[in-house]
């Protein structure tokens, strides 16, 4: 029970990444807020969890309203009295390169993926603060050191989203707040599925896995889910302004 009575908050968390995130905090008992645009898919989660016995509840989040945002905050302080975890997870993926990509396909790129997360961080800092600290853990990308054929929009948000973390980091070390990220690979969720279908869809991508990743598998969402956990947990107590690499060798190429 690594995050016994840990109040977290985890964006983006209706599927993939996001949802193993909050599978796994829960069973470690922690007290979540699942937060995302997809209604449906965050209640049915929020029902099947509370059905066994989890302290979980679900607040539909566009994480790109400020508005909106502080409503999150103020929702789970309201529910659970004050906030441990942060897991900025939020993301879209749509390819391009700078010449495919409209105007406004870039500008939600980076509403979504980055400043979601300064958002977020700014209405939930204080909160940690009166808490005597916390674990903020960003969602970046092995495309935060690397970049792919027509990804712009999406790997300059993971770039941008590894000095966040960074920056974050070193303004609130004084206030026992760890700011790291994780930098998964290739990760088998609907996220990747415009990617996959510039080359030939997801099981053609399968079959050459091993060329970019090699381990040659796609990771789990729990895989990254555990890195979360641990990064949630005191286990990590001395890290902040970490990446970690969480890839399958995708950056080791």
């Amino acid at each position: 029970m690594k995050l016994k009575d840990k109040v977290a908050i985890v964006t983006g968390s209706a599927r993939g990444i996001g949802e193993a995130i909050v599978r796994d905090f829960v069973n470690q008992g922690a007290k979540v807020v699942i937060s995302d645009i997809l209604e449906a898919e965050g209640k049915a989660l929020e029902k099947e969890l509370q059905g066994l016995g989890h302290s979980v509840y679900f607040f539909k989040t566009d994480v790109s309203s400020e508005q909106n945002v502080q409503e999150l905050v103020a929702f789970t302080v309201e529910k659970f009295g004050t906030i441990n975890v942060l897991c900025n997870n939020a993301a879209i993926n749509i390819p391009g390169s700078v010449v495919e990509l409209t105007e406004d396909i870039w500008d939600r790129t980076m509403d979504v993926n980055v400043k979601s997360q300064f958002l977020v961080s700014k209405h939930v800092i204080p909160v940690m603060k009166k808490a005597g600290g916390g674990s903020i853990i960003n969602t970046a990308s092995a495309n935060s050191f690397v970049a792919e054929p027509r990804l712009s929009a999406y790997v300059t948000s993971k770039g941008a989203i590894l000095m966040l973390t960074r920056a974050m980091a070193l303004d609130f070390a004084l206030d026992n707040i760890r700011v790291n990220c994780i930098c998964p690979g290739w990760v088998d969720t609907t996220l990747n599925d415009a990617h996959a279908d510039l080359y030939g869809g997801r099981e053609a991508v399968l079959k050459d896995l091993a060329s970019v990743q090699p381990i040659g598998r796609p990771i789990a969402p729990m895989e990254i889910a555990k890195v979360a956990t641990f990064l949630a947990s005191d286990d990590s107590s001395c890290m902040t302004g970490s990446p970690v690499i969480a890839d399958g060798g995708f950056t080791a190429l």
